[in-house]
């Protein structure tokens, strides 16, 4: 058989990585000194390398992270009260094959939603899919699905997601009907999927928030036991940026 013909059969199959590596196979007279079981396996790496990377990529868009946070970029000094060996294992990604939950507690700037998107970034890189929401848009979204007849679809697409990263939560109380909304998200999650919670409120005043003390216990039942906690400390992040320079005289 040709070559060239097998080639734009590849590219026909949108096998990519087949059709590039046999345009570098001709071009190179080394591989020559390979067999064909060698070229042949070296062909189907690079194909398969594309698509996990392309995968990875689609992953990564679909989760919508606020910020570009990476775990090898964390500050792990000890002011901050990070455990390095604690964030490690939960980069790794073995509690949400469990169907753990993580919450992340701290004051303002201390870098929490940084914190959620680098662990929502490396469930990525181990295959989990991920979304990253903040609270009010949450609740925004599940208002407006009540009212368009979307809610349930809204529900499965939120039950179907590997990890969920919730950030600024019960940043705001919450009434009746946005109280049972979240209910019926953490119960479609419990024991099926994995969420991080990140907030300012202390765990111990997270009961206040919810207008029903009924539906209030319910979801504390659900969210911290079994769970993963970590609690940030310091002054802000914000204020290590660099100011602003000074402005010139006129």
């Amino acid at each position: 058989m040709l070559f060239q013909p097998v080639v734009e059969k590849l590219r026909d199959m949108r096998l990519y990585g087949m059709f590039s590596g046999m345009e570098e196979q001709a071009e190179n007279p080394e591989y020559k000194k390979l067999s064909f079981e060698e070229r042949l396996g070296l062909l189907v790496d690079r194909e398969w390398s594309i698509r996990q990377d392309k995968k990875l990529k689609r992953r990564i868009k679909n989760a919508r992270f606020k910020d570009k946070a990476y775990i090898e970029d964390l500050d792990f000094s000890a002011q901050r009260g990070l455990d390095r060996a604690q964030v490690l294992y939960l980069a790794q990604g073995q509690w949400i094959t469990k169907h753990l939950n993580t919450i992340i507690t701290g004051a303002t700037g201390t870098g929490k939603t940084y914190l959620a998107c680098a662990l929502g970034d490396a469930a990525c890189k181990h295959g989990f899919t991920v979304l990253y929401t903040q609270m009010p848009k949450l609740l925004r979204e599940l208002d407006a699905s009540h009212r368009d007849g979307s809610y349930d679809k809204v529900l499965t697409r939120l039950s179907k997601t590997h990890l969920l990263v919730l950030d600024d939560w019960l940043i705001d109380g919450l009434s009746f009907i946005q109280t049972k909304d979240i209910l019926e998200i953490l119960d479609d999650r419990y024991n099926k999927a994995s969420t991080i919670l990140a907030t300012q409120l202390p765990v111990s005043n997270w009961h206040f928030r919810f207008e029903d003390p009924t539906l209030a216990d319910a979801i504390m039942d659900r969210v911290v036991h079994n769970v993963y906690r970590i609690e940030l400390k310091g002054e802000s992040m914000r204020k290590k940026q660099k100011s602003l320079p000074a402005a010139r005289q006129a």
